[in-house]
């Protein structure tokens, strides 16, 4: 049998192998399969790397695709000053129809000194509804025209698990948070399913220009997170048309779990109709686990911790829904056969998570269930080690720590600098550690997640945690096989090996062996999925 194709005269990252170090010369690939590294294979088609760097393609272990493709289209507000977000909303208002509403994303309030207010916005909009989304996507400001939409405009109320911030006087500010942002929802939400996949095909296209092969999408079909109670069927539409560029697997947010009804020695928890899991689906189009929310965000200063922020004292942040509800649904999800993923980023919401995931397993026992924390963090030492007894992966993001890291700091102190977003003592505790973005909180490009999780600084110059620094070899495996096992699907991808899926990407320099320094400056050169090339420089 000849291969499709060789690929000759290249340096073949295989991550093969004790030291994840082995360097090949060639793969052979058949069909979508490699099936030769480093064989003498007579190949239909041969091609010369001329020295090129090949590695896995890059999996991200937790974004948000569908969000990502939509802010697109959006206003982006990752600016350097609250002036010029106002100057940016003005701008867009003035080209925008009667009526149409000025939509944006990204601020952060780190940066630009303070959030937005609806004052603010009502001068720069002239009055139009505006509607601009914090770059962590656990808050929200609004202009006066969609408080008043609300029956927000004089008065808050109380809304479980968020906040209508208010001002001195008791008049909200426009600032909505966490579970506070559905109220803006129920006025936008769901979104039309042909809508969803030109957002998915235009988020995939982006990602396959950045060596993604695959990636996790955290959240559809409810809560604050989804796009539509019909999400899934986008991803399918998307993909019977061709338009589903890379591999994605789905987490069902929790809201769209219900009891199941079955016979009585089912024992049955929470689940979808039909008793649909984890597991359903394909190489290219699979779900995943449930999503569950536990607290909000570091920068945003509403996660939940332990002992108070260092720039906002007798502040904690705080749980979105009561302790004991966020149990049960842990437990459900378990006993009903779902992998779970808890959103947890502050020390006492992982506690809680730690604490319902031993809980699970004691009463339902199931082997290398590998259940998972989306983002971990703060996270103490003794919450690292009970996560590698457990067998619970944490899911954290390199590319905090360059983008956002200033604020996070600022909200830890000095102190607690080296439990942010840990890498080294994940690798340390024996934990096969994911890479993932979660974007577009962050910019995704795997790239610069690599570069943050080696040199550990913020992109102003500070300093995060520096111990907590891993390899360069260690964080290209955290991108490739350290998200494949995160999904239970090391088998199929995540290092270059016969039988394994042809999901590659092409690189001008070795993000194992080049100067820490310039890793953000390795160039993409192609992106291979299932052997056929989907993207070239």
């Amino acid at each position: 049998m000849k291969a499709d194709l060789l690929l000759t005269n290249a340096r073949v990252r295989t991550l093969e192998g004790p030291g994840r170090d082995h360097v090949a010369r060639s793969v052979a690939i058949w069909r979508d399969r490699v099936v030769a590294v480093d064989d003498d294979v007579a190949a239909h088609r041969v091609l010369d790397l001329d020295g090129a760097v090949v590695a896995p393609g890059f999996h991200d272990a937790h974004n948000h695709m569908a969000w990502f493709g939509q802010s697109l289209d959006e206003l982006d507000l990752r600016l350097p000053s609250l002036e010029a977000l106002y100057d940016a909303v003005a701008a867009r208002a003035r080209d925008l129809p009667p009526g149409a509403w000025v939509v944006g994303a990204g601020y952060d309030e780190n940066k630009i000194g303070a959030h937005p207010d609806r004052d603010g916005l009502d001068r720069a909009a002239g009055g139009r509804r505006v509607w601009l989304r914090h770059t962590s996507g656990h808050m929200c400001v609004v202009s006066s025209a969609l408080l008043d939409d609300l029956g927000l405009g004089d008065a808050a109320v109380e809304v479980p698990g968020g906040r209508v911030v208010v001002d001195g006087s008791g008049r909200p500010t426009g600032l909505l948070q966490e579970q506070a942002q559905h109220l803006v929802n129920d006025l936008v939400l769901p979104y039309p399913v042909a809508g969803l996949v030109d957002a998915i095909e235009r988020a995939g296209q982006v990602y396959l220009s950045q060596g993604l092969t695959s990636v996790v999408e955290a959240g559809v079909g409810g809560g604050w997170i989804g796009r539509s109670p019909v999400e899934v069927a986008a991803y399918q539409e998307a993909r019977a048309r061709g338009r589903l560029p890379l591999r994605v697997e789905l987490m069902v947010a929790a809201d769209a779990l219900r009891p199941l009804q079955g016979h009585a020695d089912d024992d049955l928890g929470l689940g979808l109709d039909l008793g649909i899991r984890t597991g359903l689906g394909d190489d290219r189009l699979r779900l995943g686990p449930v999503k569950i929310f536990s607290d909000g965000s570091l920068i945003g200063h509403t996660c939940a911790l332990t002992d108070e922020f260092a720039d906002t004292p007798g502040e904690k942040g705080y749980l979105q829904d009561d302790a004991d509800a966020l149990r049960e649904r842990i437990l459900g999800a378990h006993r009903s056969g779902w992998r779970v993923a808890a959103h947890a980023i502050g020390d006492a919401a992982i506690d809680l998570v730690l604490d319902a995931y031993d809980e699970a397993q004691r009463r339902w026992p199931r082997a290398d269930v590998r259940h998972r924390i989306e983002h971990f963090g703060v996270s103490r030492p003794d919450q690292v080690a009970r996560a590698a007894a457990l067998g619970v992966v944490p899911v954290p993001q390199g590319r905090f720590v360059g983008e956002i890291g200033d604020g996070m700091l600022r909200a830890l102190g000095p102190e607690r600098a080296s439990w942010i977003y840990r890498y080294r003592s994940l690798l340390d505790a024996g934990i096969v550690a994911p890479a993932s973005s979660d974007r577009p909180v962050v910019d995704g490009t795997p790239l610069k997640g690599i570069h943050d999780m080696v040199n550990r600084r913020t992109d102003s110059g500070q300093e995060c945690g520096p111990e907590e620094a891993i390899s360069g070899l260690e964080a290209l495996t955290a991108y490739t096989l350290g998200s494949a096992h995160a999904s239970h699907q090391e088998h199929e991808k995540g290092t270059i090996a016969p039988g394994k899926l042809a999901d590659l990407v092409v690189l001008d320099d070795d993000p194992a062996t080049v100067s820490p320094r310039v890793i953000r400056d390795i160039r993409v050169l192609r992106t291979f999925l299932g052997g056929e090339v989907v993207w070239e420089a």
